[in-house]
């Protein structure tokens, strides 16, 4: 009598009633004697072994990728492409993570061996969160691709010290310091500073300004594009590209900027740099050298273009702006409701940008 699975067969001889276990093995038939027992069962418990064997394959040696082959592929498929994004991610490999890590499997890389590194380097709090962001990227990344089995990202666990906390503490402007300063600074920089600090525009979405994103006729301004170190880019997030409510004050400040400017048609850049006959922008350099200079006279403390944007925020809340108009007019791309409610200027957005541009265009 015999009993078959696909792991093997128990088989008993009817001549000495003993009981063998016949399993195939590379095409090949094999055999191996268990012994008399009074049941098929008890001869099928003493084939155990063998079964195990049979139903677990054997392992295979395996080869974990290192940090720096991972790294090679993952510039190929999963590098982001936007040109700010991947020459942040790029400045990190290749000052921090490559020289430590570049010759280590991917599995070295675990949460307190990482977190005691992390702690070592002499970066800012911010800097050292971004480290361990790019890790735990890299870490996916291997997942995805099934280099490491799918499992929690060991990153997750590494927590830096202060990482939500500033090193120093962001500048904003007063009312009474913005109008001296840019009652010395000269044009197109003047109209520049007011723009930016009426829409609390990031350095890069006020250069990306062309003719063709302002409608004239509705007061509405389309964020399409950013230009970062001259290289024209999307905008940072999705609610970055939303639509702004622009004052009349504010209009009428970007029309008179028009009809002095030489590069009007659709296509152009609002501020468009005479040096590249009007190809690119104007520079951040040059913006920076001028406020330097502005400041000086103007006798303040020394302000950056991120500056702009951190007042417009400040003055709206100065302002009574509620926090959720706040929100939307910052548009964060880290709001989960109030970003979410459409594209359309609403009416307390456009009272909102209204009463700073009253406060930094004076009448």
């Amino acid at each position: 009598m015999s009993s078959r699975t696909r792991s093997g067969s128990v088989v008993q001889d009817p001549r000495d009633k003993t009981y063998r276990f016949f399993w195939c093995e590379d095409g090949k038939r094999k055999s191996k004697g268990l012994g008399r027992f009074s049941s098929e069962t008890k001869a099928w418990a003493a084939a155990k072994p063998y079964r195990d064997k049979l139903e677990s394959p054997p392992a295979t040696a395996t080869h974990t990728v290192t940090v720096g082959q991972l790294v090679e592929q993952y510039r190929t498929e999963k590098m982001p492409k936007r040109a700010s994004t991947r020459r942040g991610y790029e400045t990190l490999l290749r000052k921090h993570i490559l020289p430590r890590w570049q010759d280590a499997e991917i599995t070295k890389l675990q949460a307190r061996v990482v977190e005691l590194w992390v702690h070592s380097l002499k970066l800012a709090p911010k800097s050292k969160v971004h480290v361990r962001g790019l890790l735990h990227v890299l870490w996916d990344y291997a997942m995805w691709r099934g280099d490491v089995p799918t499992q929690r990202n060991p990153m997750e666990l590494v927590q830096i010290r202060n990482g939500s906390r500033r090193l120093s503490k962001p500048r904003t402007m007063t009312i009474e310091e913005f109008h001296r300063l840019s009652g010395i600074l000269t044009e197109p920089y003047r109209t520049m500073a007011i723009v930016a600090v009426c829409l609390g525009l990031r350095w890069s979405e006020m250069i990306g300004l062309k003719w063709q994103d302002i409608d004239w006729l509705n007061g509405e301004l389309r964020l399409q594009r950013a230009v970062v170190k001259q290289i024209e880019d999307e905008v940072k997030t999705v609610h970055s590209g939303k639509p702004l409510a622009l004052d009349t004050r504010v209009l009428d400040l970007l029309k008179q900027h028009k009809q002095s400017s030489i590069f009007t048609d659709p296509e152009d850049w609002v501020f468009a740099s005479p040096e590249k006959h009007g190809k690119l922008p104007r520079s951040y350099t040059s913006f920076w050298e001028k406020l330097g200079r502005a400041c000086h006279d103007a006798g303040i403390v020394h302000v950056s273009p991120h500056s702009f944007r951190h007042s417009y925020r400040a003055w709206l809340d100065e302002l009574g702006t509620p926090v959720t108009v706040q929100q939307r007019a910052m548009r964060h791309g880290d709001i989960r409701v109030t970003m979410n409610y459409g594209d359309a200027v609403g009416d307390g957005l456009r009272e909102a940008s209204a009463k700073v541009a009253a406060k930094a265009i004076p009448q």
